[in-house]
């Protein structure tokens, strides 16, 4: 009978051992080999502290807004050229559950770098009462695109920025603000260097009518799209704001900004009973005072939710939202590259990942989703994009950056909290409101590197391959 105990005695063990293996799910991505299930190789008795993770589920960080990319022109064009099963595979990879499950998107107001040409909503001069609005070039790009996605997914929110006002109300009456090459390219834009504005000085005409005219524009294009069934849930009011580009683009003084927000567009919103959230954004100036002179003007602060902030600004958002934590937070658009879609574009990702959530973001957000395999612009700058597309061969290839912010956004959903962790510092933990703890842990390494995780009482040692980005999801 003893004997008899004893192998049930054993027996048990091993169906709890078993039980909780199946409790905890590791994927692993590596250069070579991408979305590997690791779940077996857990060992839930490893005593090894040199590598140790505390993860300290009960010290709640910022919640979070979701993950997603940018919706552009030239990536529903890459996208078209599929067959339609190959098309709808792409969308369905992006943006359900089993892929990587994006919940927050982007869109351009108007032309941005990535449209098919220059273009806004009224290229008619001083239509100041806004009787040529119209949205008819999106009703048959931009807004099939996003349309596609809501039949995936019917929760996905989406928030809008503009590059540039139409011509008519800048200074230099151009979409750009500098001409010349483009890139490292020998490909020039139409604009005279004469017309150039290098200083950061405001590229918008400060005059009343303009003023209110640019926010009657902005206030129609929200309606526009809630009138084609598509709601935008956040409006960022200038993309890169203290940067003079040979693409659509427009600088602002601080000043002016809290002007327009404060005394046009804010008030214009209210008028119209626009629920879309005005956010300051995307800030690429690494200065905190930039916001701080916004955020510090009342009338234009009662009418801002939250900062957006991208390529310099990442120097100032860690100071901002510890100076004002009473607005939400969002990392606008990862460093695109230089078309390498290469393993080192993925580490860079993850050191700007671990920088804005660490931070306080409550929200990151990719570049180009999808593109033609060379990434180029219509300004023929190639950068970086989640998938590539041969147009000729068809041939569809998801690149490392893809996998890594499939790492993240497959197993953080909405309303998860970023959560402390001690030990090891090459990783992001969080905790999901259905209880599961999610750890993303990197190894840099070019030789595998053990790994001792303790939460909630669990201990879990895991030996991750060299140069490696993982997910181990505890429920």
């Amino acid at each position: 009978m003893k004997k008899n105990g004893f192998f049930l005695f054993l027996v048990g063990s091993v169906l709890t051992v078993n039980a909780q293996k199946s409790e905890i799910e590791w994927v692993s991505s590596t250069q070579n080999s991408s979305w590997v299930n690791e779940s077996k190789h857990i060992s839930l008795s490893s005593k090894d502290t040199v590598n140790s993770i505390q993860i300290l589920s009960d010290k709640k960080l910022q919640s979070i807004d979701g993950f997603g990319g940018c919706f552009n022109e030239l990536g529903w064009e890459a996208l078209v050229s599929l067959p339609e099963t190959k098309k709808q595979s792409i969308l369905k990879e992006l943006f359900t559950p089993t892929g990587a499950n994006f919940s927050y998107c982007r869109m351009p107001v108007g032309s941005s770098d990535y449209s098919l040409s220059y273009y806004s909503f009224d290229d008619v001069p001083e239509d100041f009462t806004m009787r040529n609005f119209n949205i008819d070039r999106d009703r048959y790009i931009l807004i099939p695109y996003i349309k596609e996605v809501l039949k995936i997914r019917k929760d996905l929110r989406i928030w809008a920025s503009p590059w540039s006002p139409p011509t008519w109300m800048k200074v230099n009456k151009h979409y750009a603000m500098r001409g010349g090459p483009v890139k490292k390219s020998n490909i020039s834009n139409d604009m005279d260097s004469a017309k150039n504005i290098l200083n950061n000085a405001t590229a918008f005409i400060m005059q009343e009518s303009y003023l209110k005219a640019y926010a009657l524009y902005l206030s129609k294009f929200i309606k526009a799209y809630e009138k084609e069934g598509v709601k935008i849930d956040g409006l960022d009011v200038q993309n890169e704001i203290a940067y003079s580009l040979p693409w659509p683009s427009c600088t602002w003084r601080p000043e002016d900004l809290s002007f327009f927000i404060g005394k046009q567009l804010g008030p214009r919103f209210k008028a119209d009973s626009i629920a879309t959230h005005i956010w300051l954004g995307t800030i690429n100036y690494g200065e905190p005072d930039y916001v701080r002179t916004i955020l510090n003007n009342k009338d234009a602060a009662q009418y801002i939710s939250g900062v957006g902030f991208q390529w310099a600004g990442k120097k100032a958002i860690g100071t901002i939202i510890k100076e004002y934590p009473q607005y939400r937070y969002m990392q606008t658009e990862s460093e695109c590259g230089d078309n390498e879609n290469d393993w080192h574009s993925a580490e860079h990702t993850w050191d700007l990942m671990k920088l804005y959530l660490s931070a306080g973001a409550n929200s990151y957000m990719y570049w180009n989703m999808v593109l033609e395999k060379k990434g180029l612009s219509s300004w023929d700058y190639g950068q970086n994009m989640l998938v590539s597309i041969d147009t000729v061969t068809k041939e569809v290839v998801y690149n490392p950056e893809y996998y890594l912010m499939k790492h993240l956004s497959h197993y953080v959903l909405q309303g998860a909290h970023l959560v402390q962790t001690s030990g090891y510092n090459d990783c992001l933990a969080f905790v999901n409101d259905n209880g599961t703890t999610v750890l993303l842990v990197a190894n840099p390494l070019s030789t595998s590197k053990k790994v001792n995780v303790v939460v909630n009482g669990k201990t879990i040692g895991a030996e991750m391959k060299p140069k490696s980005f993982n997910t181990i999801s505890i429920k």
